[in-house]
């Protein structure tokens, strides 16, 4: 509601939503309150200073009113401006406090999934040890005792770690830590057997068999499925396609978890696309055809499909794994298959290029046959 004088009043009717959301006020710029989903209400200053973006917390609203708040902000966003550092209030410093802020702060950055996957991680692995802890007193070695005592669950530490560091990082641009202080910096990761799986030739060729012999009565997951593995795409990626979407013999995506992108289609998935009929907005519409098909829909399809076909350990991700490491074996880049894949790190498409072990090993045998008679 830009423009709209804050009141106690006006606040107190404001109702909490699914997400976080703010309400700016109309009498001071850069002065606004913050509603949680929880219905807690927190007033709180944004500007921007020398090309930084500043947020501070001002103070809840139940423990002050918006007069006192809006006072205290005036001196607030002044101090900001001379370039002075704001001072923290001391329960503002506690690290439960400063994760809450971050992620409210991140809800605009984070995708709703990220956003509900890392708020699991942060409630379940990092609150547990941290909550309660002044931000600024945490060091590197409890950093590595807590990362330690959650060698159990390897992968659940590693997903956490990189959230913790988020946090720290923001706290120091709060001013709540000194500049480089991030006690996350340099701590190894733990080193998990990898989870990719890549079809074999011999694997492809009888899942597209059995996919043929459903093909009449599944159409619809057929073509997905076929989909997913012609052009690497992810499950969501798929699902949720518009004809609008596909034009030009590509597919422009326009939210895909890196951001917008094209994808380039082969001859084989355009055909498959030209043979699906127009029935709505999506290419696989739900029975109502207002909104995409569900997750499931494919998921219970590809549990019968993989077994039929003798790969019961295959996941539908790993038809994107198959994708890259064909690509790999056909001579092409890390590059070129980091834009097929839509990666925004060339390190990301690293982890799919397993393969060129098994290749490199296939060469020095094929060599040690010639050279060595």
């Amino acid at each position: 509601m830009p423009g709209t004088t804050l009141t106690d009043a006006r606040i107190g009717a404001l109702a909490p939503r699914k997400t976080s959301y703010d309400i700016r006020d109309g009498k001071l710029k850069g002065f606004g309150v913050r509603v949680t989903p929880s219905g807690r209400k927190r007033f709180f200053v944004h500007c921007q200073h020398r090309g930084e973006r500043v947020w501070k917390i001002v103070g809840a609203f139940g423990e002050i009113d918006v007069a006192e708040a809006r006072s205290r902000a005036t001196g607030m966003l002044s101090a900001i401006r001379r370039g002075e550092t704001v001072p923290a209030r001391p329960e503002d410093a506690l690290f439960e406090a400063v994760a809450e802020t971050v992620f409210q702060q991140y809800e605009r950055v984070w995708k709703p999934g990220t956003l509900r996957v890392n708020r699991g991680y942060l409630r379940n692995q990092i609150l547990s040890h941290f909550a309660g802890r002044k931000v600024a007193n945490i060091d590197r070695r409890e950093v590595r005792s807590w990362f330690a005592a959650l060698a159990a669950t390897p992968s659940a530490a590693d997903r956490s770690m990189p959230i913790l560091s988020v946090i720290m990082k923001e706290a120091e641009r709060m001013g709540l830590r000194p500049d480089g202080s991030n006690p996350c910096r340099g701590i190894r990761r733990y080193r998990r057997k990898g989870r990719e799986r890549f079809l074999s030739d011999d694997e492809i060729r009888g899942l597209s068999k059995v996919l043929a012999a459903h093909a009449d009565q599944c159409p619809g997951q057929v073509a997905a499925i076929r989909l997913l593995l012609l052009t690497g795409c992810r499950k969501s990626e798929v699902l949720t396609l518009r004809w609008s979407d596909y034009r030009e013999g590509k597919l422009f995506l326009r939210d895909s978890k890196t951001g917008p992108r094209t994808v380039w289609l082969s001859r084989p998935a355009r055909a498959i696309l030209d043979g699906i009929e127009r029935t709505g907005r999506f290419v696989f519409p739900s029975p109502l055809a207002r909104r995409p098909r569900c997750c499931e829909w494919l998921d219970d399809f590809w549990r019968d499909v993989r077994a039929e076909a003798g790969i019961p350990d295959v996941r539908i991700h790993d038809l994107r794994h198959t994708h890259a490491s064909i690509a790999l074996r056909q001579g092409e880049t890390v590059l070129a298959i980091g834009r097929l894949l839509g990666h925004a790190d060339p390190e990301t498409t690293l982890k799919y290029t397993h393969p060129a072990d098994a290749m490199a090993r296939e060469a020095a045998e094929k060599l040690g046959d010639v050279l060595g008679g």
